[in-house]
C-alpha cells in the first residue's frame, strides 16, 4: 500500500549496530527507505549494511560517537551526504546502567540524560530545516515502560525515558505545523544488549511475560509494524504520541 511505502525516503537510525535499532533498519529498508546506520561500533554497523544491501536494500553507515556535542554538527554533515537529506530520524540509541540510586554519580547521570534525552533533541534540531524545506520529516523517540512506573535499579534511565515522553509532545507542538509528526514507541521486553541480564535469569523472564496480557515477552520482528507505520504517510495525522508496544504489559 502507498499509505506505508517508503520508496525514496531516507532514514537515519541511531543505535543501529543491535537490538532495536538494527531491527527498525530492517523494517525500514523493506518497506523500501534508503538508510543511513549510525552507531558506534564500525563492524556491527558493516555487517548489518551488508546483510541489507545483499537483500536488495540500500544502506551505509556512519560509524561516530554521539555523546561527543562538539562532533554532533559534522555527523549530521556526514549523514546527509550519501542521499542529501534525511526524511525520517530514529532516535534509538541509548544506556540504561542499572545502578541503584545510591550508586548513581553526577558523571553517570549525565552520561544517561545526555544520550537517552538531550541527543535526541539536538540532533533532531540539526535535521529539521531540510524536513521542513520539503513539507514532511518523521521522527520516531523511544521511551519505556519506565516513561511513567518505577523499576528497581532504573531511577536515572527512568528519568530520561519519562523526559523522552514529553520531549516528544515539544518536538511535536514545536514542528508538527510544519509537515514534521514527532512520536515515540515505547517497547516492553524484548531481547536485546540492554536486555540481556533480564533474560538470562529465566524466571525473571517468565515472571514479566506472565505479566503481558498477550503472555510472552517480545520479539523483534514485533516492532516492524509500528516503525514502518510511524515513518510513513499512514500516520500523518498522528503527532506528540507515546504508543506503548508491550504485549499489554501497561494494561495489567
Amino acid at each position: 500500500m502507498k499509505l506505508f511505502d517508503l520508496s525514496g525516503k531516507v532514514a537515519l537510525i541511531t543505535g543501529a549496530s543491535s537490538g532495536i535499532g538494527a531491527q527498525q533498519a530492517r523494517a525500514l529498508s523493506h518497506a523500501g527507505a534508503r538508510l543511513v546506520l549510525l552507531g558506534r561500533r564500525e563492524l556491527k554497523l558493516q555487517q548489518l549494511c551488508t546483510e541489507i544491501t545483499a537483500s536488495g536494500g540500500q544502506a551505509t553507515f556512519l560509524a561516530a560517537d554521539l555523546t561527543d556535542l562538539s562532533q554532533l554538527d559534522e555527523i549530521v554533515n556526514m549523514a546527509l551526504h550519501p542521499w542529501q537529506k534525511i526524511d525520517i530520524l530514529c532516535n534509538t540509541a541509548g544506556v540504561n546502567l542499572r545502578q541503584h540510586a545510591d550508586q548513581i554519580s553526577l558523571q553517570n547521570w549525565d552520561d544517561t540524560l545526555d544520550l537517552n534525552l538531550k541527543i535526541p533533541f539536538f540532533l533532531a534540531q540539526k535535521l529539521v530545516p531540510q524536513m521542513r524545506e520539503r513539507g514532511w520529516g518523521k521522527i520516531i523517540n523511544v521511551a519505556s515502560l519506565q516513561s511513567t512506573r518505577a523499576f528497581s535499579h532504573g531511577l536515572a534511565y527512568g528519568a530520561s525515558k519519562g523526559g523522552v515522553v514529553q520531549l516528544t509532545r515539544a518536538m511535536a507542538e514545536a514542528w508538527s505545523a510544519q509537515g514534521i509528526g514527532c512520536n515515540a514507541i515505547a517497547p516492553g521486553f524484548f531481547p536485546t544488549e540492554l536486555t540481556q541480564s533480564v533474560f538470562e535469569q529465566s524466571q525473571l523472564s517468565q515472571t514479566l511475560s506472565a505479566q503481558t496480557a498477550i503472555g510472552r515477552n517480545g520479539e523483534l520482528a514485533d516492532l516492524d509494524g509500528l516503525c514502518v507505520f510511524l515513518a510513513s504517510h499512514g500516520s500523518d495525522y498522528i503527532t506528540g504520541q507515546t504508543i506503548y508496544i508491550d504485549g499489554g504489559f501497561t494494561a495489567k
